[in-house]
């Protein structure tokens, strides 16, 4: 069986992604369960983390967000059994890639799929609706008549997120960066109360959101990156169009939720006094805090179930590309490490 991973290059951090020829899969044992994989989704690997977990390795697993058939499962398993189809999220310390044919997971990351879910949906909407459950439901509490502005939506993510505030009963607004991602956002326009184009780069976010809020304010700020400094000094990856902190802060309102994915976000003091006097919060979206916390496993678990339920219920839909053989991975995986794609792209086994 082959696999695919990842190399780092030590003098330029370049990233080769090579299929490998697996060794055969250990006895199931204990916890563990045998996988057939049937659809695996991809998703830039953050090097950075692995690299801050101690987690390099001279060749690393690539593929994560998996759907398949139990051909056989360890002594200790409880919640599954063979031919159950399941779907999940491989911890970081998979020693096994989701894009293989055949791996061994521990059953804690596992839920059942669905009957109505598809393979590649359920494998394409995991980790997605588990990153936008986290932004809405538990940093930022979501509830029914808040407004809440989520950056790109567009973005898989972003879709995802959108309908899942919608159908909490909260006021959407929305950015758009480009004519397509308009145009996407307008076949969301039941679930949208405004979408911002800001492509042009003459768009006032603030302004805009303030105006649509009657000057109150959003109550939940999504966002998709920010600038912390001005359009001269930042560097150039950082998109020209992302709003700078100035303007979330502005355009939060009284007991707001900043939810931000920008990791190295840097706040002045004059930012903090007027987060301080909105009484207003700022919280991280970092896509792997339940895998790092063993002690909220059964959360993370039933945040699982839900979003396998929501989307077998048509709650959302996750806005995927033509799914792909296994043979094309690595050029997907190329594409989609530099952040090159907007749909999300599924191999199907």
């Amino acid at each position: 069986m082959k696999g695919l991973y990842f190399q780092q290059s030590s003098t330029n951090g370049e990233i080769t992604f090579v299929f490998q020829e697996k060794e055969n899969l250990p006895i199931t044992e204990d916890n563990f369960v045998k996988l057939q994989v049937k659809a695996c989704a991809l998703s830039q690997i953050n090097t950075k983390l692995l690299a801050e977990m101690k987690m390099e390795k001279d060749f690393f697993p690539v593929g994560r967000e998996v759907a398949g058939i139990v051909l056989d499962v360890g002594t200790k398993v409880s919640f599954f059994q063979p031919d159950d189809e399941v779907v999940g999220i491989l911890p970081l310390d998979s020693e096994d890639p989701g894009l293989c044919e055949v791996i061994r997971v521990h059953e804690h990351y596992l839920v059942h799929k669905p009957e109505k879910v598809t393979w590649t949906e359920a494998a394409g909407a995991i980790r997605d609706g588990v990153r936008a459950y986290t932004a809405l439901h538990y940093l930022s509490h979501l509830s029914p008549g808040k407004s809440v502005l989520i950056m790109d939506g567009a973005s898989a993510f972003g879709t995802i997120a959108i309908q899942l505030a919608h159908h909490r009963g909260a006021k959407v607004i929305s950015t758009a960066y480009s004519l397509e991602d308009k145009q996407c956002l307008e076949r969301l326009r039941s679930y949208i109360a405004r979408v911002i184009d800001v492509s042009n780069g003459k768009v006032d976010v603030a302004e805009s959101c303030l105006e649509e809020t009657g000057g109150l304010g959003v109550d939940i700020v999504l966002d998709a990156g920010v600038r912390l400094y001005s359009k001269d000094d930042e560097p150039a990856v950082k998109l020209q169009l992302l709003p700078h902190k100035h303007d979330i802060i502005t355009l939060l309102g009284v007991g707001g939720h900043w939810i931000t994915t920008e990791e190295s976000l840097q706040l002045d003091p004059p930012d903090s006094h007027c987060l301080f006097l909105k009484g207003a919060t700022v919280a991280f979206l970092n896509d792997e805090i339940w895998n790092l916390s063993n002690v909220q496993q059964g959360k993370y678990l039933c945040i699982l179930k839900d979003v396998m339920e929501k989307l077998s219920a048509g709650v959302f839909r996750p806005q995927l590309d033509e799914p792909i053989p296994l043979y094309e991975a690595k050029v997907s995986m190329e594409v989609v490490q530099k952040n090159q794609g907007r749909k999300k792209q599924v191999v199907q086994f």
